[in-house]
């Protein structure tokens, strides 16, 4: 399963085979090669970095020093057989992502060749094996009754070897499954198991925003939202709110988190009761960012809340430990009566002119 953008490039791909689609790949697939046009940039590494299938990217070793770049299609080494994936990222930035992603183990695999109309041809026939393949999967795995979800099957170029993605809560004893899959498929079947925020960026959707979701779009590291995210934000314990269309918690819970629990360290732990001469206020709710906590007069009535300013509560709390109620919540303060300046309006300044000063002519006296 592959995103709008990547469909459409496997359809060009299929009008014109091996050619080179550019680099507007979808979001975080894409990578930017910053250094591409700068004229220090020699491709002297031997390290290339190559996209497949969903967000499976590998590094491979340009043993053959071949002319490769950004959106050549090539074909490489695998376990068992080749494959064919394009080329994201060459030189001193291919080079830095491996030290970025995985600095102490080096790639293994070394790239044969540009891909040439053959292999275009058979990673084709391959991937239009995928789909029927996975609904047979599927239909195999609920005739065995496993606990498990085939989300997605990814075939080599070569058709000698299929990857099937799952999803499961526990441990599955797949090992009948498997040797099912060979002899129905005919093929060498791996199993990788993922999870559900992996299963969402790979199929991809709109999220409750509007937007494309972030995980298939822009986000790649895949980490798992706490419960007390939602809580330090204060939000309203909606699940269909609060949860995504993986089933989890949103990942946009935690973008705006590290704001507030700055903001929190203003308030103090326990928001206290307020003594007033009306009676006890009660706190409600308090907004974070904005510095405000609400107050009602009613410990079950929450129809009538007064916001109060953080310092405002402080200065409450510090009175009433020294026995003093305040008359109200608010700060009556008489507000200071506004100063009018009156000026007079004379129309004929409009039509004064102001005075020439008369220029000292010097006159030249002819000699």
């Amino acid at each position: 399963m592959s995103c709008v953008n990547c469909s459409a490039k496997e359809i060009l791909n299929k009008i014109n085979p091996g050619a080179d689609l550019g680099s507007d790949a979808c979001g975080k697939l894409d990578s930017h090669d910053w250094l591409n046009h700068l004229p220090v940039n020699v491709n002297t590494e031997a390290i290339v970095e190559v996209r497949f299938k969903n967000t499976r990217k590998e590094f491979f070793i340009n043993k053959f020093k071949l002319a490769l770049k950004r959106g050549d299609y090539v074909a490489v080494s695998a376990s068992q057989g080749h494959d064919v994936g394009q080329v994201t990222l060459t030189g001193k930035m291919a080079l830095l992502q491996l030290n970025r992603k995985n600095p102490k183990a080096g790639p293994d695999k070394t790239i044969y060749r540009k891909a040439t109309p053959a292999d275009i041809e058979n990673w084709n026939k391959a991937k239009l094996r995928e789909k029927p393949v996975m609904i047979k999967a599927r239909q195999l795995v609920d005739k065995l009754g496993l606990a498990m979800k085939i989300s997605d099957v990814e075939f080599q170029a070569d058709g000698t070897k299929a990857t099937f993605y799952y999803i499961a809560d526990g441990r599955v004893d797949f090992r009948e499954l498997i040797k099912i899959y060979a002899k129905a498929f005919s093929v060498k079947v791996e199993m990788r198991q993922i999870g559900a925020r992996q299963e969402a960026a790979m199929v991809g959707g709109i999220g409750s925003c509007g937007k494309e979701l972030c995980c298939s779009s822009w986000r790649s590291n895949l980490d798992s939202v706490s419960a007390n995210a939602a809580k330090i934000q204060d939000l309203p314990h909606n699940v269909q709110k609060l949860t995504g269309q993986c089933g989890k918690l949103k990942c946009c819970l935690m973008y705006e988190l590290d704001m507030y629990m700055e903001a929190q360290k203003d308030f103090p732990d326990i928001l206290l009761e307020l003594e007033t001469e009306q009676g006890i206020a009660y706190p409600k709710k308090k907004e974070l960012l904005k510095k405000v906590v609400w107050y009602g007069m009613s410990a079950t009535d929450n129809s009538k809340l007064v916001p109060l300013s953080l310092q405002r509560v402080k200065d409450i709390i510090m009175l009433n430990k020294k026995g003093i109620k305040v008359p109200s919540l608010v700060d009556q303060k008489p507000e200071a009566e506004p100063e009018y300046v009156t000026f007079q309006n004379d129309l004929s300044l409009l039509d004064r002119q102001k005075k020439k000063k008369p220029r000292n002519k010097k006159r030249m006296i002819k000699s």
